[in-house]
């Protein structure tokens, strides 16, 4: 007798379809042995016919069809493909049971559980996981909300309101947030800049420093300018100085070895003016394989050098020490080769150093030199900055923005990280000082991409350029709103009588509100994609942290060709060798044109998009120009003066392919017969090298 109905979960009876038996088997096939897929079909028709045979008289459930499953890849020889099957209905099941526990439904994927067990979840001496994801949202927001009672009022809504839109994963903070809020630790922040002074003793001192910073979850942006060039007399001992790039070596290795919060690695930004002695060596420095691989470089440009590059002329190099020109060197030289070691190797990045500055809040109070790791958080010497990302994609309902949800997240959202500048514990009486004269917050978006693919807008088209804009107008308007009612009810930020925004408020609470961040772990543990940054792949092969691997598609274009008849698991594989789905046949144009991944886009694209949300931005914008393989050294000059022209305030290139480490590999999983894009368990998009931190 065939089988026609099937009860679900809740005790529901639905149509039986044999193919979601198939997909499910074709997806742990592909996970595992990469490839074998067409062994789904007789596994498949084993399964429905064990089925008939065993439930003649009643319907069986899902349940029963996955043990069916089980046993029948076992006893074909295929334990792997079975553990693996039985692992993600395990997890699965897992999911199921917080949606319930919640009474929300926080839509966790499977490694999104993964990535939080592994880094998030308090563990105990004996590393045994000793909260749930639930008691890890409800320990942020007791412990963010917790501040509320200093300024007189009931932390009991705030706790509630600050619980839900993490849950919900409508707002998600930066990691160190999540990892120490309401421990012992306490320390939340994920951006900081330390002074790098030119002597033995000011060196050492910012290297130890870094190390507290680094070992409670945050990163470290460095300006090495200071530093006298290599071969410079060194006074107190009549000796010869090594320069910044050699120092740089201690700060490298340090990180090393203290591997951030013992959770993850450390990361740090080292810059270098465009006009110190040092700078051919610094941007050719990470040419070669590991050196300095836990930093990020960029060099800061200035207003005179692009227009002595303009003019084709030359410049003169200055030694820090003694403020005299040594050298001159022709801009075009620097410019072109900056180019060549970007389009190598990914870096240096490019720090518009004047342009950072025309924005800088708080010019009385000092200068901007240097940013943090990923290049979004300008700030002062010892300042600290905490960030947290909404995610867009939970704002559309019915193929709309819900501009009321987004301006209520906006505005809880600013309470919140707010509120962190008071919970802090902070490692440094210097950073404390500073950070509290300012109180610097960096609310930002992810999920954008996913919001265009919901909106039926393409991402490299006019259309999504405005509505970026449109945006992310609205995002700072609103955050700025929230901005001046706390300060109307708690006070502004003590440096506001030195700032820019004086003449623009009566009150402001916060030198800055808006940053828009590159959301490595937290857009995975929100099933978003990354930042502003477009999706990397519709279909890949995800290498978990637990050392399995899963097979990942993008459940926007799931929907979309199960909706439209076009889906099948077989079509899936076909995708997951490229990772994208322009030139497979059977997908409609119109699918096609939603789904482009990064790599599908013309460059200009990630600029002009990078620009238009720059405009409204108080910080910075992370966001990575992906180039392909075989992509020129003029291709990327051009990306800098385009970044220049629109005003950016800095820009990162990363042509596929030119580092030896990544985090996303297209076609190098290989089987006999095909390849496998794959990507790393914590990649969500963006930089794809093992030394782009992810710490927002």
């Amino acid at each position: 007798m065939a089988i026609t109905k099937i009860r679900k979960r809740d005790g529901s009876i639905v149509e039986f379809d044999s193919s979601r038996i198939k997909d499910a088997v074709h997806k742990a096939f592909i996970a595992v042995e990469l490839g074998n897929g067409e062994k789904a079909s007789s596994v498949t028709n084993e399964t429905v016919q064990l089925l008939e045979e065993r439930f003649k008289e009643k319907i069986p459930s899902v349940e029963d069809a996955q043990d069916i499953v089980i046993e029948v890849l076992t006893k074909r020889g295929f334990e792997k493909v079975a553990t693996e099957y039985q692992d993600f209905r395990k997890k699965k099941g897992e999911l199921r049971e917080l949606r319930e526990k919640l009474g929300i439904e926080p839509k966790l994927t499977v490694n999104a559980l993964e990535v939080l067990r592994t880094r998030y979840l308090l563990k105990d001496e004996t590393e045994k996981i000793v909260e749930t994801p639930t008691q890890l949202f409800m320990r942020v927001a007791k412990a963010v909300a917790e501040v509320d009672r200093k300024y007189g009022d009931n932390p009991q809504k705030s706790e509630e309101l600050f619980y839900q839109m993490m849950a919900k994963l409508e707002f998600v903070p930066n990691t160190p947030t999540l990892f120490n809020a309401g421990t012992d630790i306490g320390q939340l922040s994920a951006c900081f800049v330390l002074p790098v002074e030119d002597s033995l003793e000011g060196i050492f001192t910012t290297v130890k420093n870094m190390a507290l910073i680094e070992q409670t979850g945050g990163g470290v942006g460095f300006d090495f300018s200071r530093l006298r060039p290599a071969g410079d007399i060194v006074g107190s001992t009549k000796g010869v100085a090594s320069g910044p790039v050699s120092f740089m070596r201690i700060f490298d290795v340090s990180t090393e070895v203290i591997k951030a919060g013992g959770k993850r690695r450390g990361a740090m930004m080292g810059i270098l003016r465009v006009d110190h002695p040092d700078i051919l060596e610094f941007i050719t420095s990470k040419q070669k394989p590991g050196f300095l691989s836990n930093f990020n470089i960029s060099v800061a440009v200035t207003d005179e050098f692009m227009k002595t590059l303009e003019e084709d002329g030359e410049y003169w190099l200055i030694n820090p020490r003694s403020k005299e020109a040594v050298r001159k060197l022709k801009a075009k030289n620097i410019w072109n080769l900056m180019a060549k070691s970007a389009w190598e190797s990914g870096d240096p990045g490019v720090v518009f150093i004047d342009e950072v500055n025309r924005h800088n809040p708080t010019p009385e109070v000092g200068r901007i030199e240097s940013t943090n790791p990923c290049g979004e958080q300008p700030l002062l010497p010892y300042e600290s900055c905490n960030l947290g990302s909404i995610n867009l994609s939970r704002m559309v309902e019915n193929g709309k923005i819900n501009w009321e949800k987004l301006r209520e997240t906006v505005r809880n959202a600013v309470h919140f990280l707010d509120n962190i500048v008071d919970a802090n514990k902070y490692t440094l009486k210097e950073i404390e000082a500073i950070t509290k004269a300012n109180r610097k917050i960096g609310l930002g978006v992810m999920g954008f991409a996913d919001m265009l693919i919901k909106l039926g807008i393409q991402y490299d088209s006019e259309e999504a350029l405005q509505l970026g804009e449109k945006l992310m107008k609205f995002v700072e308007e609103e955050s700025h709103k929230k901005s001046v009612e706390i300060a109307e009810e708690r006070g502004s930020f003590p440096n506001f009588e030195k700032s820019i925004w004086k003449n623009k408020y009566k009150a402001f609470r916060n030198a800055t509100v808006t940053t828009i961040a590159p959301t490595g772990t937290i857009s995975i543990i929100a099933g978003c994609s990354s930042g502003i940054e477009p999706i990397f792949a519709v279909s890949f092969i995800r290498n978990v942290l637990s050392g399995k691997r899963l097979f990942e598609t993008n459940p926007l274009f799931e929907d979309i060709a199960k909706e439209h008849g076009f889906y099948s698991a077989k079509l899936l594989e076909e995708i997951a060798k490229t990772g994208s789905v322009q030139k497979i046949e059977g997908i409609p144009d119109n699918t096609k044109r939603l789904f482009v991944t990064a790599l599908d886009i013309a460059p200009e694209w990630h600029v002009k998009m990078q620009a238009v949300f720059q405009k409204y931005t108080d910080n910075a914008v992370s966001k990575t120009v992906n180039l392909p393989t075989e992509a020129t050294v003029e291709d990327v000059r051009k990306i800098y003066e385009l970044a220049w022209k629109l005003k950016c305030k800095g820009v990162t290139v990363f042509r596929y392919g030119s580092k030896p480490e990544q985090v996303l590999y297209i076609g190098e999983i290989k089987t006999k017969e095909t390849s496998f894009v794959a990507a790393e368990s914590e990649y969500a998009g963006g930089c794809p090298t093992k030394n782009c931190p992810f710490p927002s």
